[in-house]
């Protein structure tokens, strides 16, 4: 609402709505019909829709609502259903919602479908009129929400004329909702030796293929070939990003590694390939790398939401920060004088992009690393002390450890553990936390359960599971035994050792929900 109305929209938007032409609109653009929203108080909604939206309670679930859930019609003979469907699934994103109301018949009448999540039952959709609009985003949920678009688009202008109102009915919360686990696939993207783009994957975070040994080195014809000491290349990213699209992946991720050596937007390749991937992947679409402030080398300041608008613009749907978030929970911390997490000053790249695009753009990635300590150490950290196992590695039996939080791709460790950090970027704005683990990457031991499970436990945003998955049966294990709301692989993807169906073939045979 604060966009819609410092730039002038807001008057042309009542004025274009009233005048009966087609509208469609997603999200926010549903959002705004009804009269008012916790979320921007200060300003009226169009006051179509006679009620308020509101903020999702925390108490039973992360909030934002994120990922993939099912709409569930008001009225099955409708004729506005028509591209839509309950047996599949929409992308959502957002922290406040419509409450879907039964008994207050004049905003219910407006009302197409719902969707519940945790024991919240909200309104999916509104139909009346010359209007529709929908709480989840179509152009981010693969074929089923561009089947939506497509119906819609194509419908003629006689065909949407008004139908008489149903009367409302109830629509109590089931037992369970109907949200999926998300299955996340990586990319991490930086310059080879030659300057092109490529995506690579690092075990432990070396992405270097091992130093040259002689049987590395051949020479043919003069000339001296090294198989070994390259940055490991994985193919194209745009061409990747496709194939994962097509396959069933839920989301995206591109990290740009070398995105600290330049100016993000002098990036222009970088750049391109965002745009490119957008224009042909309609799932989620997350960037990371050099999401902070900066100075161009003309000596132009360049603030973090310059650089993170700048990825939106090109077709990414959330940025991701990782060394700058750790060092704005530092600077929060070290104001506090009472031993609390602090609070924010409003500057940090995680306040100012949050504010702007809202929680839900802004994911923090995590780079915790193991400190092994004695299994009766009682020092700060204690209560996040993790035990090994029994049936752990041989490295866990019988030792213990917590977890300290890197920066600069783990290449320089902090005094701060993993849950000062998690609830620090949960209480500065962070919508989503990705979780690595320098120890598993790349091992294909399978998930750090005890990393993901500590966290879970302790912030109420959503967490990706990630690095060490090497089968499918990692991917099962992870969601059972620590509630994570999604996993996150690369290499195995990259190097097809594990495929993504796969994955939810397993998912679906342990009975957890999955998009098909």
């Amino acid at each position: 609402m604060d966009g819609l109305v410092s730039r002038g929209y807001f008057e042309p938007l009542r004025k274009y709505i009233a005048s009966g032409r087609p509208y469609f609109g997603i999200c926010i653009g549903m959002q705004v019909l009804f009269q008012a929203s916790a979320e921007s108080p200060a300003h009226t909604g169009l006051g179509l829709i006679p009620s308020n939206i509101e903020e999702f309670s925390r108490a039973d679930k992360s909030v934002p609502h994120m990922g993939w859930n099912a709409v569930e019609f008001l009225d099955p003979a409708h004729k506005a259903n028509e591209g839509l469907d309950e047996s599949l699934h929409y992308y959502y994103v957002h922290s406040y919602r419509a409450k879907y109301d039964w008994t207050h018949t004049e905003s219910a009448q407006w009302a197409h479908s719902t969707t519940q999540y945790g024991q919240e039952v909200f309104v999916a959709a509104v139909c009346k009129d010359n209007v529709f609009a929908t709480q989840f985003h179509p152009e981010k949920s693969g074929p089923a929400g561009l089947k939506l678009l497509a119906g819609w688009l194509s419908q003629p202008q006689s065909g949407r004329t008004s139908v008489p109102p149903t009367p409302p009915i109830a629509r109590p919360p089931k037992p369970k909702d109907g949200l999926t686990k998300r299955i996340v696939a990586c990319m991490d993207v930086r310059s080879n030796d030659d300057g092109d783009l490529i995506v690579t994957k690092g075990d432990q975070y070396d992405v270097r293929e091992k130093a040259p040994s002689a049987s590395d080195i051949a020479v043919t014809g003069g000339l001296v070939t090294r198989t070994a000491g390259a940055v490991r290349n994985l193919g194209k990213p745009v061409a990747l990003a496709e194939r994962y699209f097509s396959a069933g992946a839920d989301e995206l991720c591109l990290m740009n590694i070398t995105s600290f050596r330049h100016s993000p937007l002098l990036d222009q390749p970088m750049l391109a390939v965002v745009r490119a991937a957008a224009e042909e992947v309609f799932v989620p679409l997350t960037i990371g790398g050099g999401i902070k402030d900066t100075v161009d080398p003309d000596g132009t300041p360049r603030s973090a939401l310059e650089v993170a608008g700048a990825y939106f613009r090109a077709g990414a749907d959330k940025v991701s920060i990782a060394t700058e978030a750790v060092y704005a929970v530092e600077r929060m911390r070290e104001r506090a004088t009472d031993g609390s997490i602090g609070e924010g000053d409003g500057t940090s790249a995680i306040e100012t992009i949050a504010h702007a695009y809202g929680r839900q753009a802004v994911v923090v990635s995590i780079d915790p690393r193991r400190v092994y300590v004695e299994p009766d150490y009682d020092g700060p950290y204690n209560n996040e002390l993790v035990l090994g196992k029994s049936d752990g590695t041989e490295k866990e039996r019988g030792k213990a450890w917590w977890y300290q939080c890197t920066v600069k791709g783990g290449r320089e460790t902090r005094l701060l553990s993993v849950v000062q950090l998690a609830k620090g970027v949960e209480k500065l704005g962070a919508g989503e936390i990705i979780l690595n683990s320098i120890d598993r990457d790349g091992t294909g031991l399978g998930f750090d359960i005890d990393l993901i499970a500590l966290v879970r436990k302790n912030v109420r945003i959503p967490v990706v599971a990630s690095s060490g998955a090497g089968k499918p049966e990692h991917f099962v294990e992870v969601f059972e035994k620590t509630g994570a709301e999604a996993a996150l692989a690369a290499g195995i993807f990259h190097r097809e050792e594990v495929r993504i169906q796969d994955v939810k073939y397993a998912l679906s045979a342990a009975k957890i929900t999955v998009r098909a």
